[in-house]
């Protein structure tokens, strides 16, 4: 009867202030974030403090705004309605700059995140204006009232004793104030909540304005760049430490029990024995040799996409055709992402396909390497049964690129990859 082995568990230190038991929590980045944890955790956070700065900073472009105004109508009444719409027109423009930067720096209270904008580092001057303008006019007014409304009832109703007068002459007696107070400080929660939501509908609001999406794809998109080639860099270090490490060993190896079997009988026990482990030798660094080619290949380091599809290609066991022309060199991450999209595909044909032959056609045409791999055979590739296809998209849109397959029941298939080339 088979046993379970049974490892215990490491003694825990007592002076370990971790508790395995409890799980990290992430901060929270944003207002909202804040809104959707504990409620006993975010009362006592700092968000809603900071949710309130947020809020009463945005009343200050609206009073600046005010002020541009006032003295406009100031200077109508002496020059003419017509030279104070311009004047009020002119201060104004000359606000929206200052009042853009301002809610830049403002929306920090509320989200965390950074604001990026374009890949110059500049948001489009119409969005930041064009909010700018709608914050001067509109919003930084209703922030004031939300927070005003906010807090106002829950003081006055906490303030109630003070500010109520009590006696036998008034409404309220001195019993009906204290619960006025509790009341009021019941309410204290609620305006927390009120504050926050809306400084996070506010953030938000601001963030899509000032952060357009195809600057957050655009990031997103250089981000998986430097992915990829941290890892194609990665994998060349493997190859190199594979090839002038442990091949190197094995081949020494190798030529050490040659020599020593020179020194033996031939026929004896030891010379026979020399010559397995010999040819064992010879094993391992055959199959390391096909794991450094498959790790990163020196033919497509040293000769190129073309040279590396046509050796990958001669080694399969379904007839391949190949047809690559490439009036250059192209990036290596390109040229890594296309030969594996190649050996993959290729790998497909020969474990289930059951094609007879296939062929492997390449072009740059227009700074895009289109790569098309098509078999003869049964058909009927579907990318969710396996992962095999989905892994191949991954790759190629890790790149920028898209694959597509047509594989209709009964073959034949074909599997393109458009992969964009910035020389």
């Amino acid at each position: 009867m088979a046993v379970p082995l049974r490892v215990p568990a490491a003694p825990r230190d007592p002076r370990d202030p971790r508790d395995d038991a409890a799980p990290a929590v992430p901060a929270p980045r944003t207002a909202l974030d804040a809104l959707a944890g504990p409620p006993g955790r975010f009362l006592t956070s700092a968000w809603p403090w900071r949710s309130l700065a947020y809020l009463l900073a945005g009343a200050v472009p609206g009073f600046a705004f005010a002020t541009v105004l006032s003295s406009a109508r100031v200077m109508g009444g002496a020059t003419g309605a017509i030279a104070a719409v311009l004047v009020a027109a002119l201060v104004t423009a000359a606000l929206l700059a200052p009042v853009a930067w301002f809610e830049r720096r403002r929306l920090r209270l509320a989200d965390r995140q950074p604001v990026r904008g374009l890949p110059d580092g500049r948001v489009p001057g119409w969005r930041e204006a064009g909010h700018a303008l709608v914050a001067l006019v509109a919003l930084g007014w209703v922030d004031l009232l939300v927070a005003a409304a906010a807090i106002g009832g829950p003081t006055v109703l906490i303030l109630s004793p003070v500010v109520q007068p009590t006696g036998p002459g008034s409404e309220a007696t001195l019993g009906e104030t204290f619960i006025g107070s509790a009341v009021g400080l019941l309410l204290v929660p609620v305006a927390a909540y009120t504050i926050t939501a809306w400084a996070g509908a506010r953030a938000a609001m601001a963030r899509a304005m000032l952060v357009p999406q195809e600057a957050e794809m655009r990031e997103i998109a250089r981000s998986r760049a430097r992915l990829v080639d941290a890892f194609e860099a990665e994998r060349r270090r493997i190859e190199r430490d594979l090839h002038d490490g442990a091949q190197q060993r094995l081949v020494a190896l190798s030529m050490k029990l040659g020599l020593a079997g020179l020194d033996l009988p031939p026929g004896s026990p030891a010379a026979l024995r020399l010559e397995e482990a010999r040819e064992l030798a010879g094993q391992a660094l055959a199959e390391l040799r096909e794991l450094i080619r498959g790790v990163h290949p020196q033919v497509l380091a040293d000769r190129g996409l073309p040279a590396a599809v046509r050796d990958v290609a001669g080694r399969s066991p379904v007839p391949a055709r190949v047809d690559i022309a490439l009036d250059r060199r192209l990036p290596e991450r390109v040229e890594a992402a296309a030969y594996y999209v190649v050996c993959e595909a290729l790998a497909n044909v020969a474990k289930h396909s059951g094609a007879g032959s296939c062929a492997v056609r390449g072009r740059s045409r227009h700074g895009t390497l289109a790569l098309e791999i098509a078999d003869d055979g049964r058909g009927g590739a579907d990318p969710a049964r396996g992962t095999g296809l989905t892994g191949l998209a991954d790759r190629v849109a890790a790149v920028g690129g898209t694959l597509t397959v047509e594989s209709p029941h009964g073959g034949p298939t074909t599997v393109r990859a458009e992969i964009p080339c910035a020389w």
